[in-house]
């Protein structure tokens, strides 16, 4: 058990007095937000007894529990495995508990996003201390009633009990009474190995309402006297919207309105989520999707060349300036431009030892180049948004990753204060990063302004895929010097992409190696990018993982060793002190998936493939098998080991691995965006593949390392390696390297 004060965040947590009904409501701002409100709910009996968590956990009369999360649902879980982090503490029975998705209220929580693997991680202990501080004032009352030590006070799945007297209580029983109890300054938090619900696999929240097609994402929403709108943004990067004939179009069957709008306003300074490409575009406001799709197709756009500019952003504090060309971009063109600054000495951001002799008396440099093109998100549910705007507020409904940080822009477009506008999140439809930058809320708002009426803003597939935002293209090369010996002596990364570096400087293998040396690079671009599922180490792991394999070949060692003798130094002996990971636990997941992949057992016509990255503070090693059928790859069984700490949810945790897997498998072997003139080769799935359910694989094992460490990454970190231990497979499969992705995308070898 743990003891822990709460008086660092006592501001963070609300108490009501009695409410009506009875019931007892304690709620907690999401991390440490110093403000604090007050709040009623209905009579339990009325309400069916939900409580509320997000800023508020609630108890009524009947000891049901609803808690109400404030972060984005988008398929990762944290809906239902946040509450269970409290209802653990609280020491309920999770089937009294009930959650509901909270509005946006950036007055009572802080970071209310999706992003990074971040959402457990941060949140871990202001959700304990808050489930166990309603305990607690629930064991003070119980113990005032009936006049004995607190310290007699025991609980158990929402009840109350004093042993020597043999009175007990529900905690709706004695909720009104604790409502009266100040909040403690200290609470003990249970030991781990007292959990009862965390770590159990509990269904997700959802799963009814998402089966049963019930209205749960953003394109569900409905309202009376809603219109449909879409819009019409300039064909290629670098171009801008000049002017538009809509004659053909305007007097269609259902269109209401056609007009232009600005989603941006050019004096406000944009923020690190604000990205947008097309700030003026066409909108179509109609009666229903097919007439306004229709009435889309009749509209001609003429545009003119954007000008080169220079803007400063605010990305999290931290102003950055940021060049946008002029021009329509090509992707031979930027492949040229790499060749050239790829072959200038980069940017150094880590120096260890003395690299440039280690590689004038190597006996032996290995080096090799490998790229990634640019990629779509692709999520399933199109971009949408529900606009209701007046003059008195804003209601919003959609799906979004970061929707305090739309918030922010788009008061700042409405010329209305924050507490004006309402957001109501939904589940999203797949975000993988694409839903951060929300410039079709912006832009639904401001149709709605003008229509002075509730709209649906829908974009269609192409709309999406042709609009960005892509994940950036990406080259790495790698170099490493061997002794007379065959032994390591200097290792060299020099990385960068259009139009940012996916350079981690601390990143293993650094602290491993005397010589080591990281430089990157970047090519400013109007292509407009940004974060892409577990973004830049989705590159960064595929390039280091099959160097390493190659190293490792060229040594004569086995590649899992080879990495854990490098691990093993960087424990024992480290270079550096800025290193980034903890190579115990990085080698335990190779030690896990060696073991539990049956490593070095020889198998019939498979082949294997090993890779290993830590990201977003969690370590994933994966082995690889598949087998070569008419020539294709088929991918028999990917086993994965991961170390992210406790384990809140087991289930949910291996649906998110499964995911990632094989979504990182049809992104290796297929994904792929180039560019002609400014416009993008694919705008729809008859061209972009994907991954067919015949591809996954057939067997997915996953194993976590147990440990009693707070819960780390979890949604992206088993993104990275499958790149890795996939090529390193391939290799096996045909004796031949694979440097540029996608690797079906490499005719010669796979045809």
């Amino acid at each position: 058990m743990t003891t822990v004060k709460t008086s660092n965040g006592r501001r963070s947590f609300l108490k009501s007095a009695a409410l009506a009904g009875g019931g007892m409501m304690l709620g907690f701002e999401w991390l440490t937000s110093c403000q604090s409100s007050t709040a009623t709910i209905a009579p339990a009996s009325s309400a069916k007894a939900w409580y509320k968590f997000n800023g508020f956990l609630s108890i009524a009369d009947n000891g049901t529990i609803t808690i109400l999360s404030p972060n984005p649902e988008g398929g990762q879980n944290v809906k239902t495995s946040m509450p269970m982090i409290v209802a653990e503490e609280l020491d309920v029975d999770w089937k009294n508990v009930v959650v509901e998705q909270a509005p946006l209220n950036t007055a009572l929580y802080t970071r209310q996003f999706i992003g990074g693997s971040q959402g457990i991680r941060q949140s871990w202990q202001t959700l304990r201390m808050a489930g166990a501080s309603a305990r607690q004032m629930l064991r003070e009352a119980a113990a005032q009633s009936w006049g004995v030590p607190v310290a007699e006070i025991s609980t158990a799945s929402g009840a109350l009990s004093h042993k020597a007297s043999g009175k007990s209580a529900t905690y709706g029983e004695m909720a009104s009474a604790a409502a009266q109890i100040p909040v403690p300054k200290e609470v003990a938090l249970k030991a781990v190995k007292d959990f009862k619900i965390i770590g159990s696999s509990r269904k997700n929240v959802d799963a009814t309402k998402i089966i049963t097609g019930q209205p749960l994402f953003g394109i569900d929403s409905r309202k009376e006297g809603m219109l449909i709108a879409m819009v019409i943004h300039p064909p290629a990067f670098g171009l801008k919207l000049k002017s538009f004939d809509d004659s053909a179009a305007r007097n269609m069957p259902g269109i209401k309105a056609i007009f232009p709008i600005k989603a941006v306003n050019p004096e406000y300074e944009k923020q690190f989520f604000d990205t947008l490409t097309f700030p003026d575009v066409v909108a179509i406001v109609g009666n229903s999707t097919w007439e306004v799709m229709q009435a889309k197709k009749a509209i001609k756009i003429e545009c003119e060349p954007i000008p080169e500019t220079t803007e400063t952003v605010n990305r999290l504090g931290s102003k950055q300036t940021v060049r946008t060309p002029a021009g329509l971009e090509n992707t031979p063109t930027h492949q040229a431009k790499i060749a050239e600054i790829a072959a200038q000495p980069g940017r150094v951001r880590r120096k260890d030892g003395d690299p440039e002799t280690a590689f004038k008396t190597a006996a032996k440099i290995i080096e090799r180049t490998y790229t990634a093109p640019h990629l779509a998100h692709n999520c399933m549910e199109p971009m949408n948004f529900f606009a209701h705007v007046t003059t008195e507020k804003a209601e919003l409904v959609g799906p979004l990753q970061k929707p305090e940080f739309t918030e922010q822009a788009l008061a700042a477009r409405l010329g209305m204060p924050l507490e004006k506008i309402d957001f109501q999140m939904t589940r999203l439809g797949g975000g993988y990063g694409r839903r951060s930058y929300a410039h079709w809320a912006l832009e639904a708002a401001l149709i709605s302004q003008k229509m002075q009426a509730p709209i649906k803003l829908m974009y269609t597939r192409e709309d999406d895929m042709t609009s960005g935002i892509y994940r950036p293209a990406y080259q790495a090369t790698y170099r490493a010097a061997l002794d007379a010996n065959n032994q390591l002596i200097a290792f060299h990364v020099k990385t960068g992409g259009i139009p940012e570096s996916p350079l981690a400087a601390n990143a293993f293998p650094a602290g491993a190696i005397d010589n080591y040396l990281a430089e990157d690079w970047t090519i400013d671009s109007n292509i407009t990018v940004g974060s892409f599922r577990a973004p830049r180490s989705n590159f960064m792991a595929s390039a280091e993982q099959s160097f390493l394999d190659e190293l490792a070949e060229a040594m004569g060692k086995d590649p899992i060793a080879f990495r854990l003798d490098l691990l093993n130094r960087a424990k024992t002996n480290p270079v550096g002190k800025n290193n980034d990971y903890d190579p115990t636990r990085y080698a335990g997941v190779l030690e896990l998936v060696r073991e539990k992949s049956g490593w070095g057992q020889s198998q019939t016509n498979v082949h294997r493939g090993v890779s290993a990255y830590f990201s977003h503070n969690s370590y994933a090693a994966q082995v690889l098998d598949l087998v070569l059928k008419d020539g294709k790859p088929i991918v028999k069984r990917v086993c994965c080991a991961l170390d992210c700490g406790i384990v809140v949810n087991p289930d949910a945790a291996i649906n998110m691995t499964e995911g990632a897997i094989v979504d990182g498998i049809g992104t290796a072997l297929y994904g792929s965006i180039t560019f002609n003139e400014g416009v993008p080769d694919k705008s729809n799935f008859d061209k972009y593949r994907m991954i067919r359910m015949g591809e996954a694989p057939q067997t997915i094992d996953v194993h976590f390392v147990k440990n009693e460490i707070a819960p780390t990454g979890m949604g992206e970190p088993p993104y990275p390696p499958v790149f890795g231990a996939l090529a390193n497979a391939l290799y096996k499969s045909r004796g031949i390297r694979l440097y540029q992705q996608p690797y079906l995308g490499e005719k010669r070898e796979f045809g």
